[in-house]
């Protein structure tokens, strides 16, 4: 078994594994890691984990050194850097008059790239930008197009819970969300109320999902006719969390309402 540690080199970013031979790191530990084409400083968020010997570990991307007091400080180096260097490429993408908006800029570690994000309704030529950029900076210059969720985790914001974003505080990576889980849990369906601020379904949808999908196994669906202590009648309601559903009963034209381990589909 080999023994890896799972890094990150951007907030709440996704987490990659390096092999860790026989030293032990420790969580929130500062390394300086060469990733192939670029060197990058990391945080170790995940150690004590164990793969197998066949498993993939790219040979060419491994941990060079833990990060020394110098090296942090080039750090806040290159960020500070980072933050002039978003001031200048976006007075160029606005000289240049392209339909971009600009999200982040940030340099690797050794300053061998320099790498900006942006947003943008849709493709948009910027080989002339790279030119400009590549003539100030004297580096690789990388645009990378991102989407509007990768938009809101890199930006940070308020949810229509009050809380900070789920995406710029805790959330690695995106997982699937489906308006059917919002059914599901008998959630209003208007846009809304389900979307949160980049306008895509709110990722907390998932959160319960798999309570839902398990209970709800355990119910009659709407429009099922079922036996009740009362006679028979259709579903027409369903309280998922209580087990309860509700029954328009044929015989005495009412509606009322019973456990569901009380009905016979």
């Amino acid at each position: 078994m080999k023994n890896v540690i799972g890094v990150r080199f951007m907030p709440v970013g996704p987490i990659s594994y390096y092999e860790a031979g026989q030293t032990d790191y420790e969580i929130d530990e500062k390394l300086i890691i060469n990733n192939g084409n670029s060197v990058d400083l990391g945080q170790v968020v995940v150690v004590g984990k164990q793969c197998n010997e066949d498993d993939s570990i790219l040979s060419h991307r491994h941990i060079l050194r833990v990060a020394t007091a110098d090296d942090l400080e080039q750090d806040s180096k290159n960020k500070l850097d980072a933050i002039e260097a978003f001031s200048i490429c976006k007075a160029k993408m606005k000289q240049l008059e392209l339909e971009m908006k600009l999200i982040k800029a940030e340099y690797t570690f050794d300053r061998s790239h320099l790498t900006f994000h942006f947003s943008s309704e849709g493709r948009v030529d910027f080989r002339g930008l790279v030119r400009e950029l590549a003539s100030v900076f004297r580096t690789r210059i990388e645009l990378h197009q991102i989407g509007v969720r990768d938009e809101a985790k890199i930006l940070g914001g308020i949810g229509p819970c009050g809380r900070t974003l789920c995406c710029s505080t805790f959330l690695g990576d995106f997982v699937p969300v489906s308006i059917k889980m919002a059914k599901d849990q008998g959630l209003s369906l208007n846009p809304t109320k389900i979307s949160g601020l980049c306008g895509r379904l709110m990722c907390c949808l998932n959160y319960e999902n798999d309570t839902y999908v398990a209970l709800r196994k355990e119910m009659p669906d709407y429009g099922n006719e079922v036996m009740t202590p009362e006679g028979k009648g259709k579903v027409v309601e369903l309280n998922v969390l209580s087990q309860i559903v509700k029954v328009r009963l044929y015989d005495h034209n009412k509606t009322a309402e019973y456990a569901s381990s009380e009905l016979l589909v």
